[in-house]
């Protein structure tokens, strides 16, 4: 079987003349066939350039054919121009074209019209599709790679019909960037209807419903004996980039957009420089994950008392995520426990009155927590991944109605007076969910020793501010 492939401008003569000579010899020989790319005159520079790079031509002018190999393989034969298929089909086929000027010239301006009539077609088509757009910031980041394979479904988005995820990692290279959308688009999600990839913050965060902050500064070389200026300079860095973010968001963004702070790095005083540079947005629109704290404390818990993570509910984290937290058990429950009183899949106890070793509770299971957080991130020299994402993951369902009434869960939020917590001051507090919006929970107690504790929180929160308002310097790569 023969296939020639014809390509040409919309608006060219001699292409719109080899149309009508291989349409001839299709409808005369039953194994000829032929493929057209119409190409529009504005585009078919750049078009001709690439398609001759990738096969090794050397072609200048429209059209262009070749002859596909089915049978053999490997790339196609180049023909040439009308000219060399003129030739090809008199020395092959015996047959000639002998197609008069004003024909050729009419034929061109009808393709050149049918390519146009095409394009406004597919365009109305597109704009029939109201697409959710998420954007990722430090797309190259591990975490985002255990993110998007799940970010991207009716699990998450259940009201949902198509999603525009655009990637931007200020940091990172394009290249690394057009791999990880090849492997994105490679995943052929029912919900990924396009991915875009940006390294500058051109068109960063334009029209956003959803934005996934997981960008932090991170210093692999660290040095003791600079230690105080080493945290300066990174909060300074970490301060400028996220100034800029919050304005942008507030020019570019949707007023709906749902706004996810992630990483272990400056947690709260990112979100609160969020908050201060996107005046139009509405605070409930921003949080802070500590989700990650709250797992790895219930797997503390339930190492102590020997159950699964998954046995352990309803764990409070308190006050500043990248630094001073605390850990409250006070609604926490276990199920499934070996002790004296057992029950069925359903039944929980508290684990204040399992556990009674109250040192142990607030000295060593602090520590713990916190150890456990310290050890993942000294050997990767970042947040771990696979829980950050579980934690983003967890808290996007919540905030789309997929979660229980009364489930808890721990984010940084602006605080507004509740619990007699000072106000302007992001800081973590358990709440619910419910219809798309969280609220505080209210039936929880706030005693004066973990006052003092959120005190101490919001005194370091309000230092990095302060030191991150100083003139800026290069964030340390």
């Amino acid at each position: 079987m023969a296939q020639f492939v014809l390509a040409g401008k919309t608006d060219c003569p001699h292409y719109a003349k080899a149309e009508l000579l291989a349409d001839s010899l299709q409808r005369s020989l039953p194994n000829f066939r032929i493929h057209k790319i119409s190409i529009l005159p504005d585009e078919w520079t750049e078009w001709l350039e690439v398609t001759c790079n990738r096969n090794g031509w050397k072609h200048e002018q429209s059209p262009l054919i070749w002859r596909e190999l089915v049978a053999q393989g490997g790339k196609g034969m180049l023909i040439g121009g009308f000219s060399d298929f003129l030739e090809h089909c008199q020395g092959y086929y015996s047959i000639t074209s002998d197609m008069p000027t004003d024909v050729m010239l009419s034929v061109a301006a009808e393709n050149l019209e049918t390519k146009m009539n095409l394009i406004v077609e597919e365009q109305h088509r597109a704009s029939l599709i109201k697409p959710l757009h998420i954007w990722i910031s430090g797309a190259l980041s591990p975490t985002c790679h255990f993110l998007i394979p799940s970010l991207l479904s009716a699990e998450v988005f259940p009201h949902v019909s198509a999603i525009n995820l655009h990637l931007l990692d200020l940091d990172g290279s394009k290249e690394g960037l057009q791999q990880l959308r090849m492997e994105t688009e490679d995943l052929a999600l029912r919900l990924l209807h396009q991915v875009t990839i940006h390294t500058d913050l051109g068109q960063a965060f334009q029209g956003a419903d959803v934005i996934l902050l997981l960008d932090e500064c991170w210093s692999e070389d660290s040095d003791t004996e600079n230690e105080d200026e080493e945290k300066k300079m990174k909060v300074k860095g970490i301060s400028d980039r996220y100034r800029e973010y919050g304005q942008l968001m507030d020019s570019r963004a949707n007023k709906e957009v749902k706004v996810i702070v992630s990483g272990d790095s400056c947690a709260n005083l990112r979100c609160s420089l969020l908050l201060d540079n996107a005046r139009s947005i509405d605070s409930h629109q921003f949080v802070t994950m500590a989700t990650q704290l709250e797992n790895e404390a219930r797997a503390v818990i339930a190492k102590k008392l020997k159950v699964k993570t998954s046995d352990i509910t309803d764990v409070i984290v308190w006050g500043n995520i990248s630094g001073s937290f605390y850990i409250d058990l006070q609604r926490a429950k276990v199920f499934n426990y070996g002790g004296a009183i057992k029950g069925p899949a359903f039944f929980s106890q508290p684990i204040q009155k399992i556990l009674h070793d109250r040192k142990w509770l607030q000295t060593d299971f602090q520590e713990l927590v916190g150890f456990q957080r310290a050890a993942v991130a000294s050997k990767s020299g970042r947040a771990a991944a696979m829980s950050l994402a579980n934690g983003i993951l967890a808290v996007l369902k919540a905030w789309n109605g997929i979660c229980g009434p009364d489930e808890v869960f721990s984010v940084g939020v602006l605080c507004s007076g509740f619990y007699g917590l000072p106000a302007g001051i992001v800081l973590s507090v358990p709440v619910n969910f419910t219809d798309g919006k969280w609220s505080v929970l209210s039936d929880v107690t706030v005693g004066d020793e973990l006052k003092e504790r959120l005190q101490l929180s919001a005194r370091e929160l309000k230092e990095e501010k302060e030191l991150g308002s100083e003139k800026s310097h290069d964030c340390p790569e």
